[in-house]
């Protein structure tokens, strides 16, 4: 299996003007939030992992030797990230799975990974995504089902009310066949609120196609908690030091 990392974020809410850095190098219990997620695949192999970068990439880069880039030059969204890698690692010549993660999330446990594969590859399924039940956090995508089956992921800022109700939220964590993957993303459009290509578009085209897309529901909050402002990163460090007890 291969891994996508998106960590091109400047992450805005975050920034020290007197001190600028890339969101994913900001340190949590004396670790990178990068290093973390690194971390839940290590059993990866480098060479095998990209790492897609874009706000002050040399940085990043040189804090992970060792690893593959793509650069993303123009903060279009999640979709378009994962497009830059596609064509960086000529992913389309790949016939296998490849799962994505957020560089900012850096709580995912190798556990939840494990258990994804093992759905994502008995079931044979093009895509399988990580989700959780999920009251606190109203900036997370919606998961909305049909039949109790999924049926796509809304973001946050484009839910009507009804879906802005819907508890059942996206982690950002997703196991895809590399090959439908590569198919589908190339028809997702920028045709909302942000004007982006939202990863999350992804899921719903190949539902529509007749591909397998299945949900791993985690029961652990936390691994849905990102880090977009210094109260995030502050609530992060506490969980990590908890865990060391």
């Amino acid at each position: 299996m291969k891994a996508i990392i998106m960590a091109g974020g400047k992450g805005t809410r975050i920034q020290d003007s007197s001190h600028p850095m890339p969101k994913v190098l900001r340190e949590v219990n004396g670790k990178p939030l990068l290093g973390y997620v690194l971390e839940s695949v290590k059993e990866t192999d480098k060479e095998d992992i990209t790492i897609i970068v874009g706000f002050m990439r040399e940085e990043v880069m040189a804090a992970f030797p060792g690893y593959k880039f793509a650069v993303q030059e123009q903060q279009l969204g999640t979709g378009h990230a994962v497009m830059c890698a596609i064509r960086d690692s000529k992913l389309e010549e790949y016939d296998g799975d490849v799962i994505i993660l957020s560089g900012d999330v850096p709580l995912i446990s190798k556990k939840t990974i494990a258990n994804m594969k093992k759905m994502h590859e008995e079931n044979k399924n093009d895509c399988t995504m990580l989700t959780c039940i999920n009251e606190d956090d109203p900036s997370l995508g919606r998961i909305v089902r049909e039949n109790g089956k999924v049926a796509g992921i809304v973001e946050a800022k484009d839910c009507t009310p009804e879906q802005y109700k819907i508890k059942e939220k996206n982690a950002g964590l997703y196991i895809f066949n590399c090959q439908s993957l590569c198919k589908a993303i190339k028809q997702i459009k920028n045709n909302n609120k942000q004007g982006e290509y939202y990863l999350t578009d992804v899921p719903k085209l190949l539902i529509e196609s007749d591909k397998k897309v299945e949900a791993y529901i985690t029961d652990d909050a936390r691994e849905l908690m990102g880090v977009n402002t210094l109260e995030n990163l502050i609530q992060v460090e506490k969980v990590l030091k908890e865990a060391e007890k």
